[in-house]
Formats: structure tokens, sequence, C-alpha cells
């Protein structure tokens, strides 16, 4: 008698995530991606939902045809320390005002995303504990200059500087002058 559970259920909601934003990066169609997968689109379309129990064999179908890793489906990808520098990153202006807006990160599919505004005077670092698995900050300092990131690799931030890191490890904030402000978006998937 074996003890592995004969029919043990997947991870539906993240590979429903993951299954949409390799197919739209790929640029494919569900038809498209069905037909490589030897799949009905209506089998694709409830796995996007999040409905259905696909098997084995059906993911290793659907990473065939979307030239994907098989984990990709199962695990998030860490995030990489990211830091854009003021002045810096894709930068669209307006012909209205004196206006210019810079892409930091893009929302993944299926995450969620908490703005903060940090006030913060100089004196012993912020030190938090890691919190829950895939979580990412994302901090833009507006003045002051401040140490962030990850507990073994803070960066030194300025105004405007913007940092990105996993914070399910432990990490730091400590500001470095008088009048320290930030804004901190917390994204959790």
């Amino acid at each position: 008698m074996s003890d592995i559970d004969p029919a043990p259920r997947p991870p539906i909601e993240m590979i429903a995530a993951s299954l949409r934003a390799e197919r739209v990066r790929a640029g494919l169609s569900l038809t498209e991606v069905a037909r490589r997968a030897g799949l009905a689109k209506s089998t694709l379309s409830q796995l996007e939902s999040g409905t259905g129990n696909p098997s084995l064999e059906t993911l290793w179908a659907l990473c065939g045809a979307l030239e994907i890793p098989f984990a990709r489906l199962l695990a998030a990808p860490r995030p990489q320390v990211q830091v854009i520098r003021a002045g810096q990153g894709p930068a669209v202006g307006s012909e209205e005002s004196d206006y210019r807006a810079t892409l930091l990160a893009a929302s993944p599919p299926g995450a969620r995303r908490d703005v903060y505004s940090v006030a913060a005077e100089p004196g012993p670092q912020r030190s938090s504990a890691p919190h829950p698995p895939g979580v990412v900050e994302h901090v833009v300092i507006s003045t002051g200059r401040a140490l962030v990131g990850t507990a073994e690799e803070p960066v030194e931030l300025h105004p405007g500087d913007y940092i990105c890191y996993p914070a399910d490890v432990p990490h730091v904030f400590q500001a470095l002058e008088p009048g320290t402000r930030a804004v901190l978006v917390s994204e959790h998937h």
C-alpha cells in the first residue's frame, strides 16, 4: 500500500495565474495554446479561470506549448533586487503640463498591493522579520536618504531612487538624514 495520495489536488490558483501570465507573455491566444498542447480550448479556459483539476500530463503538455519549464507553473519566480536611480527608467512626459511618469514596477497577474507613506528619522534601523512567502516591497525615497533592502544587502537611496526587494527575508529601513520620507508598496501574491 502506497503512502502517496493517488489524486492530490494541485495548487490551482497558482497554476491558473501562471498559465494566464505565460500565455499573455508569449502573445498567444487561448485557441493557439490549446491547439499546440492538444487540448480543448474549453479545458484551457477552465484552467486559466482556476477551475478543474489538471493532470500532470495536461500541465506538461501546456508547458511544452508555452515553452516554459514545468516548475514555472508551481512556483512563483524569486524576485530579484532592482534599483532605479532618480532620472532613470522608462519615462513618458505630458504635452499639457510639466509632468513625467516613470514606470517603476508593473503589477504581476494576481498580485495585491498595499501602499504606504513612510516618515523616518535617523537612529536605529527598522528591522522587519520575513513576511509571508512571495511578499515583495518597493520603496521610492522622496526626501532625505535611507539604507533600504534585504538585511544582508541594504542599498543607500537618495531622493527619487527606487528599490524592489524580496520581503519574505529579513529586511531593513534606516533613515540617514532628518526628514526622510518615502513611499513603500507591499506586494502580496
